[in-house]
Parts: C-alpha cells; structure tokens; sequence
C-alpha cells in the first residue's frame, strides 16, 4: 500500500509505536491521519504538525471502537488503512485476578476483534481495504514473566491470520507488525528485560520498517528480524525450543 492520499486511522496514538508510525506516516503525504487514543492531549499533540485530527477512544470499549469509525467515514471519507495498535502488560501466571486477564484481553485481543467487525464489511463492499494490527514477537514465541501477554499476543496473531485467510479475496489486506522490545511506555521499567535480548528499538525506526512492509503488502512485519530465526527453530524442535525457553526463563526470573 502506498499511503499518499490515503486515509488513516491509529490507535494508541499518543504515544510509543502509534506516534511514532502517525510521525513516519505524515511523510508519505495521506490525505488524514487520526490520532486516536484514552490520552485525548497526547492524541492531539501527536496530531498537531501532522495535519491530523485527534479523538478520545478508549479501545477496551466496542462502542467506542465503532462510534470511532463511523465518526471518521461520515466526516472524511472510507478508511483505508485502519492501524489497531493499542496495547498493555500485565505480568503474571495463571494466578493473574480474572479483572487484569478480562481488561487486557479486551485490548490486546477484542480490540482488534472489534475494528474488524465493524469496518471489514465496510471495506468489503467497496472492493478492499487494509488492517493494520500491533501484535508482538511474544504472540510467535512467548513472554517470561507474562502469562497474560502471551497469551493474548498470541490470540492477535491468530485472529490476523483469519482476517488475511478469510477476507483475503474480498481485497482486504492484512499485517500483524510482530516486534521485540521497543523503547516506549511499556518497556521503560524494565529496559533489560528478556525482550530486549537482541537491543532495544527506537520507534522511528520500527516505523519505517512498518512503512516499506506496507509497501510490499507483507503479512508479517519483523522489525527484530532474528525473530524469524527463532521461529524456525521453534517449529523445527518444538521441545528443544520449550528447552531454550526454560533456560531464558531462569536467566530472567531466578
């Protein structure tokens, strides 16, 4: 997809990877980006020198997500490119309150669940459309410490793959941008983490590796490209993967 003249919509856009993609975005000269976000003033800022426009949307809400779309295709036109890149961690097993599994299922996995129910029939009756969805390299491998942030990352990726299979002939394209560890919000309290194993990455650049995959239309964006390495070995030797992961594991929780 090339984005010139295009309109576009980002979700968790105050901040981190969703500012960072709405700055990279306004370069290739789209016709609108919203900047949509719980953080209405850092939305705006964001939007501020883009050209853009802001709007308070909170995404564990499906009303939310919907008043968000509609709202956007009656003032300025269909959405082209719907980006649903808001997310949270949570840390924690099994024994994580059901409160913190529900709210960060709700958006890590139904906030996407949600923008598709309402903009793929959309997008569908007027012969295409593309789906932007922030998952993590966590929803192709897994996350230390985080039962619920694997576990819904790797829901997202399910759910883009269904998309891209079921949809896929009725011109709506879809990618799943897959990312380590990025400097931003989520990750400022623990910079040395296991995600950041292989460094962490400033959000302008994961940007513009966001940019040229659109560009090739490819279903999975890699910023961290050693991530597909560690897929292979996954699907290669499933349990000697369960082996190496145990051993990261002790290296980062004792």
């Amino acid at each position: 997809m090339n984005l010139k003249d295009r309109i576009i919509v980002i979700t968790g856009a105050a901040s981190g990877i969703g500012r960072a993609m709405a700055q990279r975005f306004a370069l290739e000269g789209p016709k609108l980006i919203v900047c949509a976000d719980r953080d209405e003033t850092g939305a705006q800022a964001t939007a501020t020198g883009l050209g853009g426009t802001a709007v308070k949307v909170d995404v564990s809400r499906e009303d939310d997500i919907k008043l968000l779309i509609e709202t956007v295709e009656a003032e300025h036109g269909p959405i082209d490119l719907f980006c649903s890149n808001a997310g949270i961690g949570v840390g924690g097993g099994a024994e994580t309150p059901n409160a913190d599994w529900q709210r960060i299922w709700d958006i890590n996995v139904m906030a996407h669940v949600w923008a598709a129910r309402h903009l793929v029939p959309r997008m569908a009756a007027r012969g295409g459309g593309y789906l932007l969805n922030t998952a993590s390299a966590a929803g192709l491998l897994s996350q230390i410490g985080s039962a619920p942030y694997a576990v819904t990352k790797h829901a997202a990726v399910g759910l883009a793959e269904w998309l891209a299979i079921t949809h896929g002939d009725q011109g709506i394209k879809v990618s799943v941008l897959c990312p380590q560890a990025v400097r931003t919000a989520m990750t400022a309290g623990n910079p040395d983490g296991v995600a950041s194993i292989d460094g962490m990455m400033e959000p302008d650049f994961l940007a513009e590796v966001v940019v040229k995959s659109l560009e090739a239309e490819d279903f999975l964006i890699l910023p961290h490209p050693e991530v597909l390495d560690y897929m292979r070995n996954k699907t290669n030797d499933y349990g000697r993967w369960i082996g190496g992961m145990r051993k990261l594991n002790r290296r980062f929780q004792g």
